[in-house]
């Protein structure tokens, strides 16, 4: 029997030989936590789908979004849930809405002590659930919707935003939103492009999250799950258009495209891993089936690896906790 000359087998055999060698590891400013505020709600409301993530009283959203920040996440993206929606999600746009008093209210609490990040997208305030405004067919209009961004983007970058997502995957939206924002002298306000966001099954949780409305669905302006290419077409675009940052979305399914995009971008790049791989998660471990917190980190890590420097994830909060406070012996790997 001939002996192997090659050994990978050497840098495995310790603990202390595998972290020296370690290419990719895990840090809580490189996640960022979404959070969900529900108008009119006294104290939060469990999201059945969802297990450990709730809809957000004002007051607990703080005390949450506290807690996230001094665990050291990097920053909140907040998702409103209005009492009242519109054909036009006038509630995005109102000062008063309820996303836009949360976005004051957090960055009147905690300042630049994290990166407050806005959900930017008409689908929680509209009637029939889509991210934009229909016309006289009952189809998403393209233009007409930017006019709205351009109204929602000013609006919350006024209630205290560093950062704005907008996620509707309209064409020229970035574009439009950052003409808005520089005309209007909020030249430091970042923009956080969706380029890659998929029509995807995987949003399930999300819609019970948010109380969607959607009648039908989002495939003639979400990318088609088949399609890698088509994201770095979005990529060049938005660039072009004046994104600071990027992401692929949904995360773990499109690990590829996240790869792609990571590797032609010359900004940094996220990753969400979306409510449909959290509840995945959660049920699996709920059922013994699965180590509920290594997955979770192993999944973490799955995105750093493809090329993520930011990761949206449910688990930010609770996984900076764990590193803050020590990982135990069985997830020291990750360090």
């Amino acid at each position: 029997m001939t002996a192997p000359l090659d050994r990978p087998r050497r840098l495995r055999s310790t603990s202390a030989m595998r972290s020296l060698v370690r290419e990719h590891t895990l840090r809580p400013a490189d996640l960022v936590l979404p959070m969900f505020v529900r108008e009119g709600a006294e104290e939060s409301a469990p999201i059945s789908s969802m297990p450990g993530v709730v809809q957000h009283s004002m007051d607990s959203l703080v005390r949450a979004a506290t807690e996230a920040v001094e665990r050291g996440v990097g920053g909140v993206m907040l998702f409103g849930v209005p009492e009242h929606k519109d054909a036009i999600g006038s509630g995005a746009t109102d000062p008063d809405g309820i996303l836009n008093r949360a976005l004051a209210r957090l960055r009147s609490e905690l300042g630049d002590d994290t990166v407050i990040m806005a959900d930017l997208c008409l689908d929680e305030f509209t009637d029939h659930g889509h991210c934009g405004v229909l016309d006289a067919a009952g189809r998403v209009d393209n233009d007409a919707t930017l006019l709205r961004y351009r109204e929602m983007a000013l609006a919350q970058a006024e209630a205290g935003a560093h950062l704005l997502g907008p996620s509707g995957m309209m064409d020229g939206q970035i574009a439009a939103i950052r003409d808005e924002l520089d005309t209007a002298g909020r030249q430091d306000t970042a923009l956080y492009a969706y380029t890659a966001k998929y029509a995807s099954a995987f949003y399930g949780p999300f819609r019970e999250a948010v109380d969607s409305s959607l009648q039908g669905d989002r495939r003639t302006y979400q990318q088609d799950p088949a399609n890698s290419h088509e994201a770095l077409r979005e990529l060049e675009l938005d660039l072009a258009e004046g994104a600071d940052l990027v992401m692929v979305k949904p995360g773990m399914p499109y690990l590829d495209v996240l790869r792609d995009v990571a590797q032609a971008s010359p900004v940094p790049v996220g990753a969400y891993q979306v409510s449909g791989e959290y509840a995945m998660i959660e049920a699996a471990s709920a059922n013994g089936w699965i180590d509920r917190d290594r997955s979770v980190l192993e999944s973490l890590l799955a995105f750093r690896r493809a090329g993520a420097s930011i990761v949206l994830t449910y688990y930010a909060s609770e996984v900076a906790g764990w590193y803050r406070d020590g990982l135990p012996a069985h997830l020291r790997e990750f360090l």
